[in-house]
């Protein structure tokens, strides 16, 4: 049995999209959370965190971002881009009946969240940002755009996990076998000849690769300050994340004094947020949220 309801809608230009509905703890109503995950994931990342912060009362929807998992695929890949994200996301709380939200965005999630300040500012009561910023570092970029909507080979199970290994161990080092079996089983589906495939349209990639090197140096300066000196953030970081590196996260805390923050030790891009000092972060900042 799952701990979430399956939830649909549909975005303005008729893609039909996913979350998963996980209903808030009984007790004092409570702002929901929208989390978004990063780039080349789903939902099932926030597999973890999610209970744990429904369990406190808050409702939370955490989202298949279009071209991922349940999500369908879109027909014009140049709509794989935040400002688009941005007004899926408008479209899901119009649909769900949400006013305003608590936005948990990991990585491109983040992005997204920045990108929705432009469009929409009051709908966001307050921001989690997982591992991004405004700027972020070009190894990290470098390294993701390289394997980003890349066609792979994996015939059985054990190349999917080796997969997932190889891409993700620098930033989960101390992840265990049956750790890295449950993350291929996240970022990976069975196919209808039942090899495991990469569960998202490799078309995401097609505006990286449109705006060639404009891409890998995006600049959110202003939304990110419309963000988070607007109101209540807090930036959780990877200790060792080569996206979002500590002379970035220095300026933003410049940028945002009040803004809180939290480094996730030993831990590189991105968090995935059941590490206790992230867990710890987000249930301290949730609980002085309304």
């Amino acid at each position: 049995m799952t701990d979430f309801a399956d939830r649909w809608w549909r975005s303005e230009d008729g893609v039909r999209l996913y979350a998963r509905d996980y209903a808030g703890a009984a007790g004092e109503a409570k702002l929901p959370v929208i989390a978004i995950h990063g780039l080349t994931r789903n939902s099932a990342d926030f597999g973890a965190i999610a209970p744990i912060v429904a369990a406190t009362g808050r409702r939370v929807l955490a989202v298949d971002v279009r071209g991922r998992a349940r999500s369908d695929r879109a027909a014009d890949p140049m709509t794989y881009q935040p400002a688009q994200y941005a007004r899926d996301m408008l479209a899901l709380m119009d649909q769900a009946g949400v006013g305003r939200a608590v936005f948990m965005g990991t990585s491109m999630g983040g992005l997204i969240t920045m990108a929705l300040t432009a469009i929409a500012p009051e709908r966001i009561a307050a921001a989690i940002l997982n591992d991004v910023g405004p700027e972020v570092s070009l190894v990290g970029l470098t390294r993701i755009a390289a394997y980003a909507g890349q066609p792979v080979d994996t015939p059985a199970w054990d190349d999917a996990v080796a997969y997932a290994r190889k891409h993700n161990a620098i930033a989960l080092p101390h992840y265990t076998d049956a750790d890295w079996q449950a993350f291929a089983r996240r970022v990976f589906r069975e196919g209808p000849d039942g090899r495991p495939v990469l569960d998202y349209d490799p078309n995401i990639a097609v505006p990286i690769r449109a705006a060639g090197q404009a891409a890998l140096v995006p600049d959110l300066w202003s939304d990110f300050e419309r963000l988070a000196t607007g109101r209540p953030t807090l930036l959780i970081r990877g200790a060792t994340s080569d996206l979002l590196d500590a002379e970035i996260a220095g300026r933003m805390r410049a940028r945002a004094p009040e803004m809180r923050y939290a480094e996730v030790p030993g831990i590189g891009h991105a968090p995935m947020l059941d590490e206790p000092a992230a867990e710890a972060a987000i249930l301290e900042f949730l609980g002085s949220v309304a």
